[in-house]
């Protein structure tokens, strides 16, 4: 049989005391290998018997005899010359490298917490043979030391405050934390490792709930997809029928019209015929009797008189009338009604209702407008007040979720976003697509809360930069005395009881903005209904001494 071929790394039969091949290898009690000779010239030099590399202390000195097993594998590795190059040694990608080495490092065998360094196999010896360094503790390469390294002392970092929950070092201890609740290391990470055991569960519960929820929007949108397609097909169905209709009712109604002109042109061109007749025979008659007029014989005047003084018969056609008006209200009436019934289904009205006595549809293009505390709360969404927008009389804090209007500035920055007039501040937030809810606390004698579009105007004191004065956002004034809503200078006087609590929701696709004045019910103060076309960013607006909390909610507070 084929012998099978060594994979073996060169550095696994290298002696860590003179960082060549071992040479008469011998194996001590701790399991590590090393020449016969550097370690007799070891322990020969020292008065304790211990290994050179896990510092490991023999009570008695161990009897060195050779590894014969391993001296031969060693002589088959150098005749097959299956050794890698040295350049095996340097710091690979994800190695630790020695802090000794110069220009290209060697990869680190072992790291010193007391000398807070780590060392390649050459740059180890000393800790081997000096005195002094025997004692330092070594550890496999760590590339974390500088982390454990206490920045104050310089010290390493051995206890846990869990008053000022950070580590420290022993004297840290005894100075500036003095009087502290302390603990080990070790005990502190398994309250820890409880408390994120505890962490982890609710992520993977939150992540179940989310994907169930993801399931369930997925299998909606399908279902969305089935019921538009059918919807869109009905509809082609209907209108397609509808356009027949109309068409072959534009048709028959020409037709009728058509037929009416012809009898009406036909009577027309018969009385005319009639007439133009009459008219020829009155005319021969003027002139007879024009002629019988100027005769200068009066016996022969006198015996024709008779005759040619007798008019001819009068017929009727002066009675034919011709209808020359085909316009017809009642046509015009039906025609326009029609109109509005398709400009209606245009704008979507009739898709959102439900009519009267039928039963209404699992999924409907429209959803309705949340009606209780809970309802609302399933779409809130967190805020946070963007600090670079804030006008330099308002002070946040609380985590940029409350702001307050006071006499003296804050040195903001300079920034374009800013407003530089206007005691005004957006959130970070831009909402769009969507449905969304938040809830806010006021105090103070005036305060605006709003909506706005991100080109609403940042410097100068036009109305183009006041939160609901423009046609970039809309507004509800609060006060103790009275509520109003604003939007391009428009303003609507509201009468309800105050309330410090308002709530907010928006309906981005609707088009729709709700305020809502928050108790124990939900008292809807006063809703915009338009066509949203940017994403819109909530704003606030405040008097002085007013202030303004975003409240933090989620969609299990009742």
């Amino acid at each position: 049989m084929a012998e099978a071929q060594m994979f073996v790394s060169q550095d696994k039969f290298t002696c860590s005391v003179c960082l060549d091949t071992l040479t008469d290898p011998v194996s001590i009690p701790c399991g590590h290998n090393f020449c016969l000779k550097c370690l007799t010239d070891c322990w020969d030099q020292s008065q304790v018997c211990s290994c050179p590399q896990c510092r490991h202390t023999f009570t008695t000195r161990p009897e060195l005899n050779r590894n014969t097993l391993l001296n031969e594998v060693i002589k088959k590795l150098k005749k097959t010359k299956i050794s890698p190059p040295s350049s095996q040694n340097y710091a690979g990608p994800g190695d630790v490298e020695c802090d000794v080495c110069t220009g290209k490092k060697f990869r680190a065998v072992k790291s010193c917490l007391t000398c807070l360094a780590s060392f390649c196999p050459n740059h180890l010896q000393p800790h081997f043979k000096g005195a002094a360094w025997k004692r330092h503790k070594l550890v496999d390469p760590d590339g974390y030391l500088k982390e454990k390294l206490c920045e104050k002392h310089q010290k390493s970092l051995e206890m846990f405050c869990r008053t000022d929950d950070s580590c420290i070092c022993l004297m840290c201890a005894v100075t500036g934390h003095k009087n502290h609740e302390m603990a080990v290391l070790e005990t502190e990470r398994e309250e820890k490792q409880k408390q994120l055991g505890e962490t982890l569960s609710e992520i993977r519960r939150r992540l179940e709930k989310r994907e169930k929820k993801l399931k369930e929007m997925r299998r909606t949108v399908e279902q969305m997809k089935i019921s538009v397609e059918r919807e869109i097909e009905e509809n082609e169905k209907s209108f397609t029928t509808l356009i027949r209709c109309i068409e072959e009712a534009h048709r028959k109604l020409t037709e009728r019209i058509r037929e009416q002109e012809k009898r009406e042109t036909e009577k027309a061109e018969g009385v005319i015929e009639r007439l133009e007749k009459e008219i020829e025979e009155l005319r021969r008659r003027e002139a007879e009797l024009k002629e019988h007029s100027e005769t200068k014989d009066h016996l022969h005047f006198l015996q024709t008189f008779s005759s040619h003084c007798v008019l001819p018969a009068d017929g009727d056609s002066l009675s034919f009338t011709v209808t020359a008006d085909f316009s017809s209200e009642d046509l015009r009436k039906e025609l326009s009604g029609l109109k509005k019934t398709v400009e209606k289904i245009s704008q979507g009205d009739i898709m959102t209702r439900t009519p009267s006595g039928c039963e209404a549809r699992n999924f409907t293009l429209q959803p309705p407008e949340p009606q209780s505390r809970e309802e609302f709360l399933q779409y809130f969404c967190p805020l946070t007040l963007d600090i670079n927008t804030a006008n330099g009389r308002l002070h946040l804090s609380e985590g940029n979720k409350k702001v307050t209007r006071e006499w003296t500035k804050a040195k903001y920055p300079d920034h374009p976003d800013r407003f530089d007039y206007w005691p005004q501040v957006l959130c970070r937030e831009a909402l769009t697509g969507t449905r969304c809810y938040w809830e806010v606390e006021c105090s103070g004698d005036n305060v605006l809360i709003g909506v706005a579009y991100k080109g609403l105007g940042r410097k100068g004191e036009g109305w183009e930069c006041s939160l609901g004065y423009n046609d970039k956002s809309w507004s509800l004034l609060c006060s103790h005395s009275q509520y109003s809503v604003h939007h391009n200078i428009n303003k609507t006087e509201i009468s309800a009881p105050y309330s410090p609590t308002i709530g907010v929701y928006l309906d981005w696709p609707a088009g729709s903005l709700s305020f809502y004045s928050v108790s124990h019910t939900m008292t809807l103060l006063h809703r915009f209904n338009t066509s949203f076309t940017e994403p819109l960013y909530p704003g606030f607006w405040l008097s002085l001494h007013s202030s303004v909390t975003i409240s933090h909610l989620t969609p299990c507070d009742h």
